[in-house]
């Protein structure tokens, strides 16, 4: 999911300072900072720094952007990357909630994990969900890269369920996000990109 629709983010490369927009934001903060905190140590996560009742300061982590990687020929590498990331995040018993390679920050020589953001949705639940949304994200915004969804899928030490579970799985939280959307500004921008992406979601097929 893109940043933007949940929170603002701004940075002066020691701090991270990220404030929570739209419905939920008190409860996505303290979800995040709980994540933050009970995972130091165990995964590669950003360090809290400050927490207040609207915002979250967390320190800089050095690292490339798994998005940026992707778009420099690096698909298989970035993919293979977030496939072990995801096992060690499932291993813990946690979906992340909005998994993929815009939210990893890869060292780009060994394309080790740095560091893993963005944990304001993560929650118990089931692997399908980040299995499932790190697809939607591939197909989503690097279509061109699909074939290299393999590398995810076999670098995951788990189950990777069927592409109908899969699918219906995207869909769900397209229409969960449109839903959000729609609370938060009725029948604006937001509202109108997702109820796109949930139409182009629906039209997929296995490939």
């Amino acid at each position: 999911m893109r940043h933007g629709y949940t929170n603002s983010t701004v940075g002066d490369g020691a701090l991270v300072v990220k404030c929570y927009q739209g419905p939920g934001a008190a409860t996505r903060l303290r979800t995040e900072s709980r994540f933050l905190r009970r995972l130091k140590g165990r995964l590669p996560v950003p360090a809290v720094h400050q927490i207040t009742a609207t915002s979250l300061t967390i320190r800089f982590v050095d690292g490339v952007h798994g998005e940026d990687l992707l778009d420099d020929g690096r698909a298989a590498e970035v993919l293979a990357g977030c496939g072990r990331t995801l096992t060690r995040i499932h291993r813990l018993g946690i979906v992340h909630g909005d998994f993929g390679p815009q939210n990893l920050l890869f060292d780009p020589e060994t394309f080790e994990t740095a560091a893993i953001l963005d944990w304001e949705w993560a929650h118990q639940g089931v692997p399908l969900e980040d299995l499932a949304w790190c697809e939607w994200i591939v197909r989503t915004h690097h279509p061109a890269h699909v074939p290299s969804l393999a590398s995810f899928f076999d670098a995951y030490d788990g189950p990777v369920p069927p592409w109908e579970r899969r699918h219906a799985a995207m869909l769900a939280r397209c229409r969960d996000l449109l839903d959000f959307a729609a609370r938060r500004e009725p029948g604006g921008e937001g509202e109108k990109l997702w109820r796109h992406h949930l139409e182009t979601t629906a039209a997929w097929t296995a490939r």
